[in-house]
């Protein structure tokens, strides 16, 4: 293995023993704190305890949906980036997570569902509608669907969704109470029963992704080096999009949007193992639940007894990042 490589694989190590880490934080710290060896005891012999029974009924499906979620959202911005060359895309670009959004409102004002379970399936079909009508708006007129064109159209329709599902939400007082936990962005709550709805769209979406990843290369470098190179342009870019709503509608159906994980861990990403996607997928795949993981304990533990939601904790996070980011393109561009 060349150094470059062997560099590159000490971080997916890295980035592997970090994730366990933040499993364990998961499992052990919130507002009844458990000691790691408790943990571990309930998790491999049971027992009956209170302590025990908080780790298996609650934080195990907690830590599994953190997990399943932020490697969703992880690998979707990773995707969204690479297929637009936009460098602050992320799963909401597209109108993905407005087009969950959507399809859960009307859920609950229109078809009587009322548990999380339930939302899955109307989020993903909106979150589907959306993406796909955004790629057919902007595959319209010349060039077909450039990234710049996407973008644009990714920013119409959010403003439409949006302006719908404000619509639809205050008109009905119950249905914006409703909507509105569901909107908040937040692992508390979910049980197993969502992480067995969700898992199968989330592994189609993950192999997807994962097998664009010589494609995404391509686009890197531009839409002529990439037909030049053997590539589809065109089926490429459409099947990242896919991929990148699959795993975005499976997420955000679960816990509700989640802002900034997929923006700010793909450049992490980037920045530490350089730009071949053969390696940036997997580490923002590890990378993306210990973002998730560690809101999620800070959100805990912050203002005790009361839990701030995840989405919260990101936002906090990432807009310092999404800040410092814009500040370093603007000084490049000087």
């Amino acid at each position: 293995m060349s150094p470059p490589n062997r560099r590159r694989a000490a971080w997916l190590l890295a980035g592997t023993i970090l994730l366990l880490g933040s499993v364990l934080l998961s499992l052990a710290v919130g507002s009844r704190q458990i000691a790691p060896g408790t943990v571990f005891q309930a998790l491999l012999h049971g027992g009956t305890s209170d302590d025990a029974q908080v780790v298996r009924a609650l934080r195990v499906p907690r830590t599994v949906l953190g997990v399943l979620v932020g490697v969703a959202l992880a690998l979707a911005g990773t995707v969204m980036q690479g297929i637009t060359r936009n460098p602050i895309a992320e799963p909401g670009v597209l109108g993905v997570s407005q087009g969950a959004a959507a399809g859960v409102v009307c859920a609950i004002a229109f078809f009587g569902v009322h548990s999380t379970t339930g939302y899955v399936w109307f989020a993903f079909a909106g979150a589907v509608v959306a993406a796909v009508a955004v790629y057919a708006v902007a595959s319209g007129g010349r060039g077909g669907a450039s990234p710049v064109k996407l973008a644009l159209a990714g920013a119409a329709m959010n403003a439409f969704l949006a302006s719908v599902v404000s619509g639809v939400a205050t008109t009905r007082a119950r249905v914006l109470d409703e909507f509105r936990f569901w909107q908040v962005g937040s692992l508390d709550g979910r049980g197993g029963a969502v992480v067995s709805e969700i898992w199968p769209f989330l592994l189609a979406g993950t192999v997807l992704v994962v097998m664009l990843a010589r494609g995404l290369d391509a686009l890197a470098l531009g839409d002529e080096a990439a037909r030049a190179q053997g590539h589809r342009v065109v089926r490429v870019r459409a099947l990242g999009a896919l991929g990148a709503t699959v795993l975005t509608g499976a997420a955000v159906a679960a816990v509700g949007p989640i802002a900034f994980t997929g923006l700010a861990v793909p450049h992490l990403a980037r920045a530490l193992v350089g730009g071949s996607h053969r390696w940036v997928l997997p580490l923002a795949a590890l990378l993306g639940p210990v973002m998730l993981l560690c809101s999620d304990v800070l959100g805990r533990v912050v203002f005790p007894p009361s839990e701030v939601p995840v989405a919260v904790m990101t936002a906090v996070l990432g807009v310092p990042f999404l800040i410092a980011l814009v500040r370093r393109r603007a000084a490049v561009a000087a």
